[in-house]
């Protein structure tokens, strides 16, 4: 009978045989029923590679497109069991476009098959899978060197793929390697031995699965519980809904909130089966606490010592997203249940997948591991990853898009602002706006290069000026020559340009101003970080909306002459792109009028938003 269940990731570059591997096993072991195996059958001759036989593969490759393409493209699941083991198979696909999906399967999984085609041996791809599934905390690999059959069984090929695996192995994190030569059509080596290979005196891949004893989980762990819900379903009931992280719990013991650090002890331990006497690792319970406390989503129950509550993370990072991640964006991060907005204030070592060495970097690119610092909104109780994969692991999301553009293993952590508090002063921003009579704001000003940005903004402060109200104008140009002067016009650039101005915009709004910026601000995440640094509705983000060729044709600077000329590139709006505001709170079209008359819509929309009087 079964005694435990393994779950175990198929991983490797694209085509190296990974569904047909797992198919096979499904096969072999018989758990591929009879009306399963006629669809396959037919599928096979309609889909298959396999002339006049059975496509394996096509068991898990189950996505329409999967099958017409002959690859993985999502995570394919796969349950069975021998008299030994159970298995819970995941399917990873190995193109780079994917990898945002393998490293999804890889985060649950205790071991990895790794596949290598026999004829291309160790592929930048099979690289990277290993690098992160090293990163992702699993420590035993099997090497399964596949499609012996097209290099006619030869031993030295086989020898010489697991030496350079090898040479590997100790900056991969010293992970346990298991070397297989197997060929997943025929099932050579894959349940049994094969006597096309009898120079291989080691175990058949199933075996050494029904064998394998990977790392335990440490049970000596103290108890860790993010809050998913609070189950209020009557006022005679309040209990609190999650996922068990690690550690045992047991009615009587006494939990804390390690976000307030405010604890109380376990009344009861609630399931869909009843209640229990003891709760561990991976179970959805409900808590039913002696007392009430103020807990949410997010907050996480733990026993002592408590996690670290930091508000600054170290992390390896596996970008996912085509626009490259640069110093100073900013993401919503999930780690656990809690969201919190993340910036990314540093990025220092990219890892070198041929070598598996770190290069120093500026910026991460799609596919890419690096390690990064980031600078968190609010306090998460989080883990190094090593410790804990439920409180270390996280994702990032585009604000905009709110797509999965990152992965992230927590590495160090620290409270940056444990000993730096926000000073108290008597005289405020509002105190500071009553005398000035005015309410303190940012008039954001967003277009083009010769949008007419500066002119309109120019005059907007010249009529504030002469209603006797305090401004304060960031030109774009004008800053490059003091605070931004160490910036160039790289992406990268751009983004830490627009955070400078982000944060002494909002000095300035502390001051009681009204701050008029003046530029470009071709990115929408950025212009979205300028608005979260200021209160809700003191950030006005005004579009002077002219068509690139109506900006070409006036060129005030002679920028455009010299694009054309290859002087510039990167230059917003010919070869750099430009995210034109979706939803601005003032809409400019300067087609349809003069500066003068612009200008005036804006002191009027400041009238009437009680800016000004």
């Amino acid at each position: 009978m079964a005694d435990s269940l393994l779950r175990v990731l198929a991983c490797g570059s694209v085509d190296d045989g990974k569904s047909t591997l797992i198919g096979r096993l499904l096969f072999e072991c018989g758990s591929i029923p009879d009306d399963v195996m006629l669809g396959l059958e037919r599928d096979s001759r309609r889909f298959g590679t396999v002339e006049g036989g059975i496509d394996y593969a096509l068991l898990v490759d189950g996505l329409a497109a999967e099958r017409e393409q002959g690859v993985t493209i999502d995570v394919a699941y796969r349950f069975f069991e021998t008299d030994r083991r159970r298995f819970i198979l995941a399917d990873s696909p190995g193109h780079q476009q994917y990898t945002r999906n393998m490293a999804t399967g890889a985060s649950n999984c205790d071991v990895a098959i790794l596949l290598v085609d026999a004829r291309k041996g160790l592929l930048a791809q099979t690289r990277r899978h290993a690098a992160i599934v090293s990163l992702l905390g699993i420590r035993d690999v099997i090497l399964a060197v596949n499609k012996m059959d097209l290099v006619g069984f030869d031993q030295a090929v086989f020898n010489d793929i697991v030496n350079e695996f090898d040479a590997l192995r100790d900056r991969l994190g010293g992970i346990a390697v298991t070397a297989i030569p197997v060929c997943a059509r025929d099932g050579d080596n894959v349940t049994r031995a094969s006597a096309k290979m009898p120079w291989y005196q080691g175990m058949s891949l199933l075996l050494a699965l029904e064998t394998m004893r990977p790392t335990p989980r440490r049970v000596d762990v103290p108890f860790r519980m993010p809050v998913q819900y609070v189950n209020r379903p009557d006022h005679e009931f309040r209990g609190y809904a999650g996922t068990i992280e690690a550690g045992v719990l047991r009615p009587g013991d006494t939990v804390i909130n390690a976000t307030s650090g405010v604890e109380a002890k376990v009344a009861r331990i609630v399931t869909m089966d009843g209640d229990l006497a003891e709760a561990g690792h991976d179970l959805p319970v409900t808590l039913v606490l002696d007392r009430e406390i103020d807990a949410s989503r997010g907050d996480v129950f733990a026993a002592a010592p408590l996690p670290a509550l930091a508000d600054q993370i170290g992390a390896w990072v596996v970008w996912m997203d085509e626009t490259p991640l640069f110093r100073g964006r900013a993401y919503q991060l999930m780690l656990g249940t809690k969201v919190v907005s993340a910036t990314i204030t540093d990025i220092s070592t990219r890892l070198d997948i041929d070598s598996l060495t770190e290069i120093p970097v500026r910026e991460l690119h799609l596919n890419e591991i690096g390690r990064v610092t980031l600078s968190l909104s609010h306090p998460v109780a989080c883990e190094p990853y090593t410790e804990s994969r439920g409180l270390g692991g996280f994702i990032l999301i585009d604000r905009l898009t709110r797509n999965t553009v990152g992965a992230g293993m927590v590495t160090a952590t620290r409270a940056s602002r444990a000993d730096i508090h926000w000073h108290k002063l008597d005289v405020d921003k509002h105190a500071r706006a009553l005398l000035n009579g005015q309410k303190p704001a940012v008039l954001w000003f967003t277009g083009l290069s010769g949008a007419g940005k500066s002119t309109i903004a120019n005059l907007v402060e010249k009529q504030l000026l002469a209603m006797g109200r305090h401004t304060m104008t960031l030109d774009g140009d004008n800053v490059r020559h003091g605070l931004n002067r160490d910036l160039g016009f790289s992406e990268a650039d751009r983004v830490e340009n627009i955070r400078r101005i982000a944060e002494v915009s909002k000095l300035f709004v502390e001051a009681g101003l009204i701050v008029l910026v003046s530029f470009i601000s071709p990115y929408r995440n950025e212009r979205m970080l300028a608005r979260d640094r200021v209160e809700q509705d003191e950030f006005l983000e005004i579009f002077v909306d002219t068509p690139v060729d109506e900006c070409r044709r006036r060129d005030p600077k002679g920028l455009y002459q010299k694009v054309d000329a290859g002087q510039i590139r990167n230059f917003t709006g010919v070869d750099a792109p430009y995210e034109a505001p979706e939803s601005p709170e003032i809409h400019l079209p300067t087609l349809e009028g003069t500066p003068e008359a612009l200008a005036a819509r804006v002191i009027d929309e400041l009238r009437e938003r009680g800016i000004i009087a």
